[in-house]
């Protein structure tokens, strides 16, 4: 990068990222300096939070503090698994995650514990939420009240989340192209 604060496309990974502390570092895959993420950079994206390790493409720029992440342009989520494997999950393949995107907010999400609950719009049953499957998603912590869309799984103890999307991500995605406008439209006439 030159000094008169081009912009530039990277590709990485994400080393750490902490919400609580409102940013984290992303290491390019070409090498050079961590690059600064900043929690406002990834809410523009969409998402509150990132899993570690979960490959990313920023628009960067060079500033007097060093390399900053000026824009998300994707995330996608770690490669390896790191923590303990799902029993639930095992048998999944990308097809059996061809379940319907369903609008749900978190109702808790204890990162230390691993796990939470969600509830979908309009039905009353929680939905657990292992933090495996919020990192298989390239997500890292749920807050309470989040938006959220899930896909939804039969688990061995209930209804589970197999994949966790931050709703603005999937408002825009071309997995759920039209999603956030069907369910927006559902909701209204519902309430009619």
């Amino acid at each position: 990068m030159s000094d008169n604060n081009l912009e530039k496309m990277v590709a990485g990974q994400v080393k750490w990222f902490d919400p609580a502390r409102g940013f984290g570092f992303v290491v390019a895959d070409d090498g050079g300096p961590d690059i600064l993420l900043h929690a406002n950079v990834l809410r523009v994206f969409g998402q509150s939070t990132v899993a570690d390790a979960a490959n990313i493409r920023l628009t960067v720029q060079e500033t007097d503090r060093g390399i900053q992440a000026i824009e998300v342009l994707s995330i996608e989520p770690p490669l390896a698994s790191v923590g303990p494997s799902l029993e639930d999950l095992e048998h999944l393949e990308g097809a059996d995650l061809d379940t319907p995107l369903e609008p749900a907010r978190v109702k808790w999400f204890d990162k230390g514990k691993g796990f939470g609950f969600a509830n979908v719009f309009g039905k009353s049953d929680d939905i657990f939420v292992h933090v495996e499957v919020l990192r298989r998603s390239g997500l890292a912590d749920l807050m309470p009240g989040e938006a959220v869309a899930l896909r939804v799984i039969d688990g061995r103890r209930g209804r589970m989340a197999a994949q966790v999307i931050a709703w603005d991500v999937a408002a825009r995605d071309d997995s759920g192209a039209g999603y956030a406008e069907d369910v927006a439209l559902e909701l209204h006439a519902n309430a009619e």
